[in-house]
């Protein structure tokens, strides 16, 4: 992995933060994608202390086209030869019902889970294509394979995912390239801080009694995929704690 570049959308907080941490520790070069420039910056300082390695911080909102665009195609040239891309942004706002939710969040979720992993995705693969080397790792969901009771918008989007990452490693078979769909169950991060608007009390509910999976659980199993042989392609990973079987089982133990 030494010296080859990743691309991380959604870099700073979570799994994409523990991919920047694993694939820099293995000596590789990193793009990171973020909204938040002082996150972004303090990122790229961490990471340049303790490993040792290039970063490239590329500030942007993957819903913002134009945006995003503009940023890809402003990159140095030493740059531009991206190895892995690894679009993680993504996110999921309120436990409405369908016929109930708020169409603002709605709209947020929809753009940044599906447009804008479509959106990255165009910008990057043709130069993959071209230079015929790449991969691309798509951060799907459990919830992607089956919908829950107040998350139909979000398990629709990352069903989206998984279409999208099936769609492109068809699109993609006549090629060297390689397209992995991650599929996480219970990761504890800011993600259910984010679904509960700031309720940590109701993010924190979500995990208790079990031992959720972390964002280094997550990377670790995306850096072994980016890892496997040229020949190998391994194309969607489901990955859960122990006590879940599924988006919607699981066993909790509230003595302890």
């Amino acid at each position: 992995m030494k010296n080859k570049i990743i691309f991380i959308t959604g870099s700073t907080d979570g799994i994409g933060k523990a991919c920047a941490h694993k694939f820099a520790s293995a000596g590789a070069r990193l793009i990171l994608n973020g909204r938040n420039p002082e996150k972004l910056q303090a990122l790229k300082q961490e990471l340049t202390e303790k490993y040792a390695v290039e970063v490239f911080p590329l500030l942007f909102d993957v819903r913002d086209r134009n945006a995003a665009t503009q940023a890809i195609e402003s990159l140095p040239t030493e740059w531009q030869f991206i190895d892995i891309l690894i679009n993680n942004a993504g996110l999921v706002l309120g436990v409405d019902k369908e016929h109930e939710g708020n169409l603002d969040d709605w709209e947020i979720v929809i753009d940044t889970n599906i447009k804008g992993l479509l959106t990255v995705t165009r910008l990057v693969v043709p130069g993959m294509v071209g230079r015929g080397r790449g991969h691309i790792i798509n951060i799907g969901s459990i919830a992607g394979d089956a919908a829950y009771p107040g998350g139909s918008i979000y398990c629709a989007t990352k069903s989206a995912v998984k279409a999208l990452s099936d769609g492109l490693r068809i699109d993609l078979v006549n090629t060297p390239l390689r397209v992995t769909n991650i599929k996480p169950g219970l990761v504890e991060t800011h993600f259910s801080i984010t679904r509960f608007h700031g309720d940590k009390a109701k993010a924190d509910a979500v995990y208790k009694g079990l031992k959720p999976l972390t964002g280094e659980d997550i990377a670790e199993t995306i850096f072994f995929a980016a890892s496997a042989p040229e020949h190998v392609q391994i194309a969607e990973v489901l990955i859960m704690p122990v006590n879940q079987a599924t988006a919607t089982i699981t066993y909790k133990n509230n003595n302890h």
